[in-house]
C-alpha cells in the first residue's frame, strides 16, 4: 500500500483505529524518521487521545487508558536484548488492551506471533510504502475498510 503523504497515513491510523480490539498487538517496523509514530499518532487521536503523543523511545512504554480503548505504546528501540522485556512488562497488559511495538524485531522473532506486522519504507520526500504481514486473527480486519463519507 502506498501512503502518498501524512494525510494518507492519517487515514490508514484512523482506519486501523476502527478495527483494533482488546488484546490485539500490532508491530510498526522501519528505519529512523519514516513515520512510525507519525502512524500511531493518528490512531491514537481517533480513538479520542487529545494532546501530544512522544515517542516512548525513552520511556520505552507509554499507556494511554483514558480512551474508549486502552492502549500502550511501546518503542524499544534503546533494547539490546529481548530478555530485558521481562522488566517492562509488556507480557501482562491482558485482553483488554491494545499494544503498539515499535521496533519490535528487538524483542526476537518469536515475540507476538498473532501481531499485525506492519512495516514502512521511504519511497519519497513525503510518501511511504506500508506493507503488512497479517495472522490469522486479522483476516478480515486487515486493510482495514475505506472510511465512509
Amino acid at each position: 500500500m502506498i501512503l502518498a503523504d501524512e494525510a494518507a497515513t492519517a487515514a490508514i491510523g484512523q482506519r486501523l483505529a476502527r478495527q483494533l480490539k482488546g488484546g490485539d498487538v500490532v508491530t510498526l517496523s522501519g528505519g529512523l524518521g519514516v513515520g512510525k509514530t507519525t502512524l500511531v499518532r493518528h490512531l491514537l487521536a481517533a480513538l479520542g487521545h487529545e494532546g501530544e503523543v512522544p515517542s516512548p523511545s525513552f520511556a520505552i512504554v507509554q499507556p494511554y487508558d483514558h480512551m474508549m480503548l486502552a492502549v500502550w505504546h511501546a518503542d524499544l528501540y534503546r533494547i539490546e536484548h529481548p530478555s530485558e522485556l521481562a522488566e517492562i512488562g509488556l507480557d501482562s497488559i491482558g485482553d483488554e488492551v491494545v499494544l503498539l511495538v515499535e521496533w519490535p524485531e528487538r524483542a526476537g522473532p518469536a515475540a507476538w506471533p498473532h501481531a499485525l506486522r506492519l512495516t514502512l519504507e521511504i519511497t519519497g520526500p513525503e510518501q511511504r510504502r506500508l506493507t503488512a504481514q497479517v495472522p490469522a486473527a486479522w483476516e478480515g480486519r486487515w486493510p482495514p475498510p475505506p472510511t465512509s463519507r
